[in-house]
């Protein structure tokens, strides 16, 4: 997804024993629907190597309508797309064009630059239809931030779930609740879809030295305060934390290891040097990033200023 400059969303300082932060999302519009932005907050710029978390809908799209997000390019970074509603076409410069659908996990690796662009089918689009899902970006390693790019998807019956006491975990990308998911992450990473039923109480795994909990929806209670919709639940490094469903609840875990430096960040582009963000940009501008194979006739501009 094609991100723009916006303000970012209020944080509220913990005071509780495994919660070192509150990041309240904020809702904004972007082509014909919602997106609430948690990562980055004022005061928290990432949670393991995720470094932009994007919950998109729930939107429903009357007939004739949908998602039309024109190519634009990325680099340094991996893209995680995950759809709980509807359905759309990915479309990148590698030749990939490829429908996710609910469960599906789409992983593209930019690495030194890759062009994508994301659109309702035409046939899901003439029937309208309600899209809900999550898209966040991770940071890749110093090291591995040239990479050749690459795509991958995974469907969703080739995802591991991890059955707990009113509990089902989908393992997304990395290492949980000891499954591994096929997704292929350059660093150690959380990234779980938890289902629970009312009443549920989930251990939060510890593998992982930074974590957070974002309710998808419905509500949960986590140290004795109780959390609703959008909010993310940054927790203390190690702490041991658990957390109730309120009423039926989705969750997403995200988190992993530090990052190892810091991270610039402007529009699409993110690198451990201003330089490389300098250079993207001039690219960008100048046409020499690849163009989609398909979908080359249109693409959104590089924001100045």
């Amino acid at each position: 997804m094609s991100r723009y400059p916006d303000k970012e969303p209020e944080c509220l300082g913990g005071d509780s024993g495994v919660i070192d932060l509150v990041i309240e999302s904020r809702p904004r519009a972007l082509g014909g629907f919602t997106v609430r932005r948690t990562l980055p907050a004022t005061q928290r710029r990432q949670v393991g190597p995720f470094l932009f978390f994007d919950h998109m809908g729930p939107v429903d799209f009357a007939p004739g309508q949908g998602i039309d997000v024109r190519p634009h390019p990325h680099i340094a970074l991996a893209t995680i797309t995950y759809l709980l509603e509807g359905e759309f076409v990915h479309r990148d410069s590698l030749g990939s064009e490829q429908p996710i659908r609910p469960g599906d996990v789409n992983w593209m690796v930019a690495g030194r630059g890759v062009v994508h662009s994301e659109r309702t089918a035409p046939e899901v689009r003439a029937r309208g239809a309600r899209m809900h899902g999550i898209q966040t970006w991770v940071a890749l390693p110093v090291e591995d931030e040239e990479v050749e790019p690459r795509f991958e998807h995974h469907p969703r019956p080739t995802m591991p779930v991890v059955s707990r006491p009113g509990a089902k975990l989908h393992v997304i990308a990395g290492t949980a609740y000891g499954a591994k998911a096929p997704t292929g992450v350059l660093s150690p990473t959380l990234y779980v879809h938890a289902k629970l039923d009312a009443g549920a109480t989930l251990p939060i795994d510890e593998e992982h030295e930074e974590r957070a909990v974002y309710v998808v929806d419905g509500a949960i209670d986590c140290d004795g305060k109780r959390f609703g919709e959008g909010a993310m639940l940054v927790l203390r490094p190690r702490a041991h934390a658990a957390v109730q469903a309120v009423g039926k609840t989705n969750l997403l875990l995200v988190g992993g290891a530090p990052l190892d430096g810091p991270r610039h960040i402007y529009w699409n582009f993110v690198a451990s040097s201003r330089e490389r963000i300098e250079r993207a940009k001039a690219d960008w501008r100048e046409g020499r990033f690849p163009r989609i194979p398909g979908d080359d006739a249109e693409f959104i501009p590089l924001p100045e200023g």
